[in-house]
């Protein structure tokens, strides 16, 4: 009996204390674990409450729900569909928006990685000659060694959530750059469009100005055949010939700034085009709208600025991941011999575990610095998203304001010129009857030509208020 106790007392020191320490250890692992697990680094994201008010304001603006429209339903006028299917094929900016999403899909994928183990395969050949005055025999020596293994380098058990932070933040920067492709699209198509419209304008310009300068030419004749006969002086004749080189001047810019025009929209279709003569404005869609924050919250540059602030959301969680321990395991499992031969033969198998915790101590503030510098992009992203909604949020009510008034301006110019044109057939009329001087028919025809000029550039302005208020909306 006492043999016995005394058996069960003294044990071997060395497996003694493995068993009285190996629970010991695996409980301080397991809390260890559970501690730093339970200080999740990464800030769980929320959307912040858009800073815009909760109505337009125009309050009847709200009477419906905003419904995404094709530009194809938007922009109805044929002419214009035509060059804007040129610009999504041929536009350089586009594509260079296309191949951004590809670089961002890429390195998504390979942020996607490094949460996954990676398998080598490795053949290796160690040589080593020792000097006689160093081996163990007074013999210099060469030992050979040769290996082929299958293993797992370095992969690291992402406690923390480091590189889930991080392949978070590169999935939310691909995000953000296909809704930037998409909001390259959509500006696209609204600067086409305003680009249309300005040719338009300067076309329909030009045709009045033309039409201007034949009248006043033809005034021209009427005048210089009447003083033949001694029934005009020669100021009124005066008067007309600068009146119709004016209108000539006037023809000669308007044909500048529609080539100018051409130009700008030749370079966003990014192929060669032409524009008819013929071409209108077309008709301009009827807008129904929500609330700001439901129309705005849909528009893709909206979308992408939010995308940007999740990514430096997640930023922010891995740099402060970086406060914690990094545990990795390099694992292999394969063959070693003396002889290459030997390689494959039985009883040639080796195998190698090695865990890693690694716990940076001391860094300089390195670490501190990196976490402050992810809150400042966090920051400054947080920022950027509230000022991309006010800016969007006036781009609409700017767009709904300049279609309400240009619309009641045009009405009025499109009256004023009826009343004008009828003004200049009546003064055209006394003056060949020899009753009206150069100076009636000079003015007539200058307040219709102001007048027509004026309604064209509006109604032109109002069509290009459309095309903003179509990307301001996020059309599709």
């Amino acid at each position: 009996m006492l043999s016995e106790t005394r058996r069960h007392v003294f044990l071997p020191p060395t497996r003694r204390g493995q068993t009285a320490w190996r629970p010991c250890l695996r409980a301080s692992w397991i809390g260890v674990v559970m501690f730093f697990a339970g200080c999740a680094p990464i800030p769980p994201y929320e959307r912040p409450a858009a800073p815009i008010p909760a109505q337009w304001p125009d309050s009847e603006a709200t009477a419906t729900a905003i419904v995404p429209i094709g530009w194809r339903q938007w922009f109805t006028e044929p002419e214009l569909q035509r060059l804007i299917e040129l610009a999504l094929e041929h536009n350089r900016d586009l594509a260079i928006a296309a191949s951004r999403v590809k670089e961002a899909r890429a390195q998504l994928d390979a942020a996607s990685a490094d949460r996954l183990p990676m398998l080598d395969l490795s053949f290796q050949q160690q040589a080593a000659r020792v000097p006689a005055d160093l081996a163990a025999r007074g013999i210099a020596m060469i030992s050979r060694r040769y290996d082929a293994n299958l293993g797992v380098p370095a992969f690291e058990l992402d406690f923390w959530g480091r590189l889930e932070a991080l392949e978070t933040a590169a999935r939310a920067q691909f995000f953000a750059s296909e809704f930037s492709r998409r909001a390259a699209r959509l500006a696209l198509i609204g600067e086409v469009a305003n680009a249309y419209y300005t040719f338009v304008e300067a076309e329909q310009r030009l045709q009045v100005a033309q039409q201007m300068a034949a009248n006043r030419l033809e005034s021209l004749r009427l005048l210089r055949s009447r003083r033949e006969v001694g029934l005009a002086n020669d100021l009124d004749l005066f008067i007309l010939e600068a009146a119709w080189h004016a209108a000539r001047a006037e023809v000669s810019a308007l044909e500048r700034q529609r080539s100018q025009a051409a130009n700008v929209l030749r370079v966003l279709v990014g192929a060669e085009m032409t524009v008819s003569p013929s071409a209108s404005l077309g008709q301009l869609p009827p807008v129904a709208l929500g609330l700001p924050a439901d129309v705005l919250l849909a528009r893709p540059d909206i979308l992408a600025a939010e995308q940007k602030l999740i990514a430096a959301n997640a930023n922010l969680g891995a740099a402060r991941a970086a406060y914690f321990p990094r545990i990795t395991l390099t694992i292999a499992a394969g063959t070693a011999s003396a002889a290459l031969s030997g390689l494959f033969a039985a009883g040639s198998g080796a195998w190698s575990f090695q865990p890693v915790l690694k716990w940076s101590l001391f860094d300089a503030g390195r670490r501190e610095a990196n976490a402050e510098a992810s809150e400042a992009r966090r920051e400054i992203a947080l920022a950027e998203y509230e000022k991309a909604i006010q800016q969007a949020f006036r781009e609409v009510a700017d767009a709904l304001a300049a279609r309400a008034t240009l619309a009641a301006q045009q009405q009025a110019l499109d009256a004023q010129s009826v009343a004008e044109r009828e003004r200049l057939m009546r003064v055209e009329a006394r003056l060949a009857a020899g009753v009206a001087t150069a100076l009636e028919v000079l003015d007539a025809q200058r307040s219709l030509f102001a007048v027509e000029q004026t309604r064209i550039a509006t109604a032109a302005a109002l069509a290009r208020a459309t095309a903003s208020l179509f990307k301001t909306l996020g059309g599709e």
